[in-house]
């Protein structure tokens, strides 16, 4: 028991940020990268597991840098990794190639972009009503989109949470709300708009090209989570019609994958002028999230 809780210390105190320190007299902790150094380990696909990740030959584990290990704990860990390999083959599975690496960053970037976009186009197709704007939040998006070859397991790291597509229509004063909410608490992922910020307030807002008009209605996708609450927004407040769909962004997102491979095309996207946030002198900000 007391070595469990020892253990259990050493990780909390390794997941907080620490590079290295003790605990008490006798016992002393420090953090290791990661990188493959040690066996040459990388993540592997459906199709390169024994390049990868190696191979069990007898008890021994012949690591993917040639060396072989007999002893300690890294053959039975790497046994462990390698039988479970065949149960995630479709996971593993190839679904598409990404020309360079799409990277989270605030306020805007090619992955959020593309994910609200897509989220734009096939909430109209579910709903057969113009969209015209679309917010997703950034917490939805798990992990960056790597370059190459990209797994379904990238895609399902990407997009875990299973919140429903919805379409909401509002009326131009909500929707001016929302974006103003953007603006003072901190901007998320949006579509069908050009909006300026400048010191937490919105100073230009262009739905589909045209200022927004606080009489109008508007179509706006989104997901369930965003509806009443999630990340502090509550779309669906004072909506004219709300219709939730069966369909979740990764399901969204893998029929995407699977047109642009059957139609000999990479994944790939940009920037546009969709969101600026400026401070107070005017300076443009881009973070990584």
């Amino acid at each position: 028991m007391k070595s469990s809780r020892i253990l259990a210390l050493l990780s909390a105190l390794a997941l907080s940020g620490c590079s290295g320190g003790s605990l008490s007299p006798g016992f002393y902790w420090h953090r290791v990268r990661m990188d493959g150094s040690r066996t040459g380990v990388q993540a592997c696909s459906a199709e390169n597991v024994d390049k990868m990740l190696g191979t069990m030959v007898g008890g021994e584990y012949h690591a993917p840098n040639g060396k072989v290990f007999k002893d300690g704990c890294t053959p039975s860990v790497a046994k462990i990794l390698l039988d479970a390999q065949p149960q995630m083959k479709d996971i593993k599975s190839v679904v598409g190639y990404a020309t360079k690496a799409m990277k989270r960053e605030y306020p805007q970037c090619e992955l959020s972009n593309w994910y609200v976009d897509l989220l734009m186009k096939r909430v109209a197709e579910l709903s057969g009503k113009k969209v015209d704007f679309g917010i997703l939040n950034f917490g939805g998006i798990r992990t960056d989109m790597p370059q190459g070859d990209v797994l379904k397991d990238d895609i399902m790291s990407m997009l875990p949470f299973k919140n429903n597509l919805c379409y909401v229509q509002v009326r131009g004063r909500d929707l001016r709300a929302i974006l103003e909410q953007l603006a003072k608490e901190g901007w998320q992922v949006t579509g069908g708009c050009e909006c300026v910020v400048r010191d937490s307030t919105l100073e230009k807002a262009l739905i589909g090209g045209e200022p927004l008009d606080d009489g109008r209605t508007y179509g706006i996708a989104t997901i369930s989570f965003l509806l009443s609450g999630g990340d502090g927004l509550s779309v669906s407040r004072n909506a004219l019609e709300v219709e939730i769909y069966e369909e979740y962004p990764f399901d969204m997102m893998m029929k995407e994958v699977a047109r642009l491979k059957a139609e000999g095309r990479n994944i790939e996207y940009s920037r546009d002028d969709r969101i600026r946030i400026l401070d107070a002198e005017g300076k443009e900000q881009t973070l990584r999230r």
